[in-house]
This record gives C-alpha cells, structure tokens and sequence, in this order.
C-alpha cells in the first residue's frame, strides 16, 4: 500500500513536466484534448493517486477531470506550465475550498 501512495503523475507539454520524470512520476507528455484525456485515465487506471495536470492542458480536457473530482481515488492538481500560471489551478483550488467549507477564505479582500 505504501507504494501505491508514493506513485505520482503528470500530464501536459512535455517540457513542462520532465522534472517529474527526474523524480520518479510517471510523465505523459499530451498536447491534444484526446492525448490528455487518455493520459488521464490511463494513469487512474494504473492506480496513480496523485496526477499533476498543467493549466493548458487541464483545460482541453474539462470533462475528464471532472469525473476524477468526484472519486476519491484520484486527485488531479492542476499546476502552471512553462509559460507560468493563467489563474486555471487558482480557480480549481478555491472552487475545491468552497464546495468543502461554504466560504471563499482564499479571497485577499476579506
């Protein structure tokens, strides 16, 4: 069990996410919707329970990381890519906060 929780993912632009090859992640270079959804649920299918997505390609595959938002088996994270952040991972995370606690405590202007 203990190496089914060390297993990690990532999928998106290939340069974006070699780092995670260097330390041990399985790495599924996609640049399609098609590609990215298929990384997607190969790795759920492997039992990856932690699979980082970046932005650009969290958002070609919006229907795919729905379905892993509602198991608890797989969490998709999405992360910025090599062209840095376009706010998509922020948005993920404060929607996740919400539905969680019913309260936006991630806005700075509270």
């Amino acid at each position: 069990m203990a190496d089914k929780l060390l297993k990690m993912g990532a999928v998106g632009e290939s340069d974006a996410i070699q780092a995670f090859r260097a330390i041990g992640a399985v790495a599924v270079p996609a640049t399609t919707p098609d590609e990215v959804t298929q990384a997607l649920h190969r790795l759920a299918r492997e039992g990856t329970p932690v699979i980082f997505i970046t932005e650009s390609a969290a958002r070609m595959a919006p229907e795919a990381i729905s379905r892993y938002e509602q198991t608890m088996e797989t969490a998709v994270i999405p992360i910025p890519g090599i062209k840095g952040s376009d706010g998509y991972g922020e948005q993920k995370v404060r929607e996740s906060v919400i539905k969680a606690i019913g309260a936006d405590i991630l806005n700075q202007n509270n």
